[in-house]
């Protein structure tokens, strides 16, 4: 059969049309040396891309004009393996650092050849079997009273060897369900236990903010996330809100954690209170991207807040040990180097506190009326009658 071609928008190439698993697209890398052809000499190394997030590294020891997008057959253990060319050239090298390989103590499998037709059928035919072999693996280890959840099964491209991925909280003795399996699907089997993100990330999703979930797009590795990420940037703590998909806590906490950190650090001692010739006035709340923070006269709840910006605090912490105590705070709220600060509806939509407030007296005698009007017109005719013969009698 004639291979089709379609142009490659990333490297401008043409390209042999791809074989796409049904998650071929996530973690992509942006080849940014494609267009320097001298680039692809600089090592042998190529980064192949299988099922969902999992990618392995090879060496092209044939020497194969390879691109981004064409597939390829890759030694296997046993057998080989079909997948997709998501990097070559320059670039792999620092990809494997950044995924924490050693590469000069990296034994990398062969790069057999560019997968022919009969390759692709037969790893399409394998793949065909992954759901059913998921649904019967879950059975049967739920039979077995194993405390463990078949996340994904992924075949080997020439159908020999299947992963079967799990999800376990403590360890698992799966040797006689290894035998199980083994006798059941005629296949050689390879147990992978992964967490609860790597799950989400191999089946993919869409979060609150619209987009595909970060872990089945372009992260590689996961860091910890603590309840600490979310006090700094002075989200509530409401676990439906803060946990993702996964049911954990969600990745993208950690990324506003050096802006919020470099903002915090603007922000006065939390621990000094403002002395004014009024009162003394406490930390209740900062917002540190504005810049501002909230004093209370009291310690424990909202009395006469003020809020002032940091520099204006630091001002005054700074007087105080001076011995010296304003008259005021002198609170944005009110005025800044003499101007009214407020905010302004500048997009000309209507405030959205519109509905909290309360309805005058004109409004509750019209609700009144409704309600009266609504009630005589849903009487019923029969039952006045009888109040009225009532009345006779």
């Amino acid at each position: 059969m004639k291979p089709e071609f379609v142009l490659d928008n990333e490297s401008g190439r043409y390209t042999e049309k791809s074989y796409r698993r049904n998650s071929a697209h996530m973690l992509p890398v942006t080849d940014y040396l494609s267009d320097l052809p001298e680039t692809i000499a600089v090592t042998e190394m190529v980064e192949v891309q299988f099922k969902n997030t999992r990618k392995g590294y090879y060496r092209n020891s044939e020497h194969l004009r390879l691109e981004k997008g064409m597939v390829v057959a890759v030694e296997g253990n046993p057998g080989h393996d079909v997948g997709e060319v998501t990097l070559v050239g320059q670039l792999v090298i620092p990809q494997m650092r950044k995924n924490r390989i050693d590469v000069e103590n990296f034994e990398a499998r062969t790069i057999y050849r560019l997968a022919t037709e009969a390759d692709i059928k037969r790893a399409e035919e394998a793949h065909a079997l992954e759901h059913e072999t998921m649904i019967k693996a879950r059975k049967i280890a739920k039979d077995m009273q194993l405390e463990m959840k078949i996340g994904d099964v992924e075949y080997q491209g020439d159908g020999s060897k299947a992963i079967f991925y799990y999800i376990a909280d403590g360890r698992v003795d799966f040797r006689q369900l290894i035998k199980v399996y083994a006798e059941t699907f005629r296949i050689r089997i390879e147990m992978k236990q992964i967490g609860a993100r790597q799950e989400a990330g191999r089946i993919g999703g869409t979060g609150p903010c619209g987009r595909e979930l970060c872990c089945s797009t372009w992260m590689t590795r996961f860091t910890s996330v603590g309840t600490g990420a979310a006090r700094l940037q002075n989200l509530s703590l409401n676990p439906q809100k803060l946990a993702g998909q996964c049911a954990k806590l969600k990745c993208c906490l950690n990324y506003e954690i050096p802006t919020y950190e470099e903002a915090v650090g603007k922000l006065p001692d939390r621990r000094i209170p403002l002395e004014t010739q009024l009162a003394t006035y406490y930390v209740f709340a900062t917002d540190p991207l504005r810049g501002t923070v909230t004093y209370s006269t009291d310690q424990r709840q909202a009395v006469n807040l003020e809020i002032v910006t940091s520099e204006r605090a630091k001002a005054i912490i700074e007087m105080n040990r001076r011995g010296e105590k304003p008259a005021d705070l002198g609170g944005i709220h009110t005025t800044i180097e003499g101007s009214e600060v407020g905010y302004a509806n500048v997009v000309g939509q209507d405030d959205v506190h519109r509905f909290d407030r309360k309805h005058g007296k004109g409004d509750n005698r019209n609700r009144n009326d409704r309600r009266n009007n609504h009630t005589h017109n849903d009487r019923n005719p029969r039952q006045d009658n009888n109040r009225d013969q009532r009345r006779e009698r």
